[in-house]
């Protein structure tokens, strides 16, 4: 058995004096990891500001600045302290504290105290760290069953941790009895995670889908059961219709019950169109959080961190900090998000063509990059994918019978092209 660190024991004992239930949804390696304080990690801190300082690991140039290469330096405008040396594990304060206000600012219903975001190299990463924290295995997760696929590689590769589905769809909307259904499978722990706009599916739940949702985990929390609530916001923002939930689950699940800890991992790569930079957010709240608890979470979140990649890349985080400062950042990403918007029009007025209901429906969608055609039950989606390919040099994904359309990487003159090409594969191949 491995010993637990002194530094590791003593945050476990500030989550059992103040959120007990905290401590009880950590995995073994949550209980176990922390971030170091003492060794090198103090005394580098000690040693900061002195005139000669030895401690640190990157080389310095004589006049105190970073050892660099002109040829990388020529090719960004940034300033030197911006690029090379190391970001700490936790990022960039200036940054952490920047996107917690975003966070408010776009979930105007968000009231509580959350944590201070704690930076990931994006979403797959964050994800990752929170199996590392919270998963056992052989424990489950839980998700609708159209879901992102390298949720897989996460979880059940990455953790040995078993995927547990429950149906997507009913009536064209959420089907949330057959998610109540699910979580009344089994008492105890549960964890679940909410991707809203989804991938594949680029649908977002309604207003209405949102309080029954917060009613059916609120049920749970109420029996006793301990709940983890996961919010992958990956598409957050990139919502086009009227009476869809436009804030995050978090700003329900954050101060929702005690028995409920709302995590929520976003970034920068979709709402800030940044996919390459790799830099998001890991942020906690819950109902009766305290501060100390708080720490404790983004204390054992970095360390997780410093455990697997050190730290995020200081250059990443400096474009996006200086972008979120600029005058032009809220204008900019409207541009972007009517471009997107006009897109989805657009799908929405093609697909309804009559003609198309002889091969294939689209499944409800509303929001994010995506939206998917189901396939009558006789076509073979992997055949049409493939004869799209050869014969009209259009490329899309196929699962089963259902393919995914990416719209948001098509231009808009370009979208009623591809589903005439699809029409016509499925015709030919009749």
């Amino acid at each position: 058995m491995i010993e637990i660190n002194k530094q590791a024991e003593n945050l476990n004992n500030i989550l059992l004096r103040n959120n007990p239930v905290i401590f009880d949804l950590l995995s073994k390696k949550g209980r176990r990891i922390f971030f170091p304080k003492q060794g090198i990690m103090a005394q580098s801190m000690e040693a900061k500001g002195t005139k000669l300082n030895a401690t640190i690991g990157i080389s310095l140039s004589d006049d105190g600045g970073p050892m660099r290469l002109s040829s990388i330096c020529e090719n960004v405008s940034l300033e030197h302290e911006e690029i090379f040396p190391y970001a700490t594990s936790y990022g960039k304060n200036e940054l952490r504290q920047k996107w917690r206000e975003l966070i408010y600012e776009k979930n105007p219903s968000l009231k509580s105290e959350i944590s201070i975001p704690v930076v990931s190299s994006a979403l797959t990463h964050g994800l990752s760290m929170i199996a590392y924290l919270f998963l056992d295995e052989g424990e489950e997760i839980i998700l609708c069953d159209r879901f992102w696929g390298n949720y897989k590689l996460i979880f059940q590769n990455g953790y040995d941790v078993a995927i547990n589905t429950y149906n997507t769809y009913k009536d064209n909307k959420l089907d949330t009895e057959s998610l109540d259904k699910k979580l009344s499978e089994k008492t105890g722990k549960k964890n679940i995670v909410f991707n809203f706009p989804n991938n594949p599916t680029g649908y977002t739940i309604t207003n209405e889908e949102a309080n029954k949702i917060k009613e059916i985990v609120l049920k749970y929390a109420n029996q006793g059961d301990q709940i983890l609530i996961v919010c992958d916001d990956a598409y957050f923002g990139l919502v086009y219709k009227d009476g869809v939930y436009k804030e995050s689950l978090f700003s329900i699940f954050s101060d929702l019950h005690e028995n409920v800890l709302a995590v929520k991992i976003d970034g920068v790569t979709k709402e800030d169109f940044a996919w390459g930079l790799r830099v998001g957010f890991v942020t906690y709240g819950s109902k009766g959080l305290t501060k100390e608890s708080m720490q404790v979470l983004e204390e054992k979140t970095t360390g997780a961190i410093r455990g697997s990649i050190s730290n995020v890349s200081n250059l990443s985080q400096s474009l996006i900090l200086r972008a979120i400062l600029s005058s032009s950042y809220k204008k900019e990403k409207e541009k972007n998000f009517k471009i997107l918007k006009s897109r989805f029009l657009k799908v929405e007025e093609v697909i309804k063509k009559n003609k198309y209901k002889n091969f294939f429906i689209a499944c409800p969608f509303n929001s994010g990059y995506f939206m998917c055609i189901q396939l009558n039950e006789n076509m073979d989606g992997e055949k049409v994918r493939k004869q799209l390919l050869k014969e009209y040099d259009t490329g899309i994904i196929a699962m089963g019978n259902l393919l995914r359309i990416a719209y948001s990487a098509l231009s808009k003159d370009d979208i009623e092209v591809l589903f005439e090409n699809i029409y016509k594969c499925c015709l030919n191949s009749d």
